[in-house]
């Protein structure tokens, strides 16, 4: 039996979409059993028989609602492979889509010779989760120095695991940013502050997909409904200090607080505040910088 419908069935019967069946069938099929998109869709069961019983195996998992990429232990994000597990978020698009607007601010100038001048050369991200955010910044600005802070250890682990395997030098550091640290850490040493923080309210969790709430972190998903803008006003007190003048803030939003969160940076003195949409067209990222 072809072995792509065999687990676009099971994946369907699972209530997932007809697009999402086929998508995680052929994702299933090249992560697990290495077969391009042409392959995957006309692959015969016998031919992969040492592998047909454990891909049967990873679709009924997803079909039971667990995510594709804690089935598989990986996620893609920034065209890097990243472990992930339960315990840190699965990259979104969105994110990659913060990380491209970082880089798009690294103001390379370049000539013929290749000789150039990086303006950003200290990183720091903030909630690092599974590092995705500073392994792809540490990948795509070579001669940055990246630091990133999480309050989990097991993000942290995941974090060095994921550094290590995409070859980049990432120092990490396991930080409370709502604990009484010192505001005068790393004085003015930061090009850069950026941050995925938990930006979810508790109110919102009706609106959520289950398999969501029931298997990633909620450490890393939600604030209380009566401070929404928690980690953003914290860590936005320590870019004031933290950041060299003109260093930039940048942080992924939730798409409800957009102009709130672009008013307090506003009445921080932040300047140059720059609220910017997603793919989908939502309010999803702003940036700032810091004045003095």
């Amino acid at each position: 039996m072809n072995i792509y419908r065999e687990l676009k069935t099971i994946l369907t019967e699972g209530n997932l979409s007809e697009g999402e069946s086929k998508a995680v069938a052929l994702m299933l099929l090249e992560k697990v059993a290495g077969l391009p998109t042409a392959k995957a869709l006309i692959a015969d069961g016998k031919d992969l028989l040492c592998r047909r019983q454990s891909l049967l195996e990873l679709a009924a998992r997803v079909a039971q609602g667990e995510p594709v990429q804690y089935v598989l232990g990986e996620a893609d994000f920034c065209g890097l492979t990243m472990k992930v597990q339960p315990g840190v978020l699965i990259p979104r698009p969105e994110t990659e889509e913060l990380v491209n607007w970082v880089i798009e601010n690294d103001n390379l100038n370049h000539n013929d010779n290749h000789n150039f001048q990086l303006s950003i050369k200290q990183v720091l991200d903030i909630g690092t989760g599974s590092g995705c955010i500073a392994v792809a910044l540490a990948k795509k600005l070579k001669s940055a120095k990246v630091e990133a802070w999480d309050v989990s250890d097991i993000a942290l682990q995941i974090a060095q695991e994921n550094a290590t395997r995409n070859g980049v030098n990432v120092k990490l550091k396991k930080v409370d940013v709502l604990s009484n640290l010192n505001d005068n850490h790393n004085l003015n040493s930061f090009d850069v502050i950026v941050s995925n923080p938990p930006y979810i309210c508790e109110e919102e969790k009706k609106e959520m997909e289950k398999h969501v709430l029931e298997h990633e972190p909620k450490l890393a998903l939600f604030v209380p409904n009566n401070d929404p803008l928690l980690f953003y006003r914290r860590i936005a007190e320590l870019g004031l200090s933290m950041l060299a003048k003109g260093g930039k803030l940048f942080f992924e939003i939730n798409r409800r607080f957009g102009k709130d969160v672009v008013k307090m940076l506003k009445e921080m003195n932040y300047q140059e505040v720059e609220l910017r949409q997603d793919m989908f067209g939502n309010d999803r990222m702003v940036k700032a910088i810091n004045p003095s």
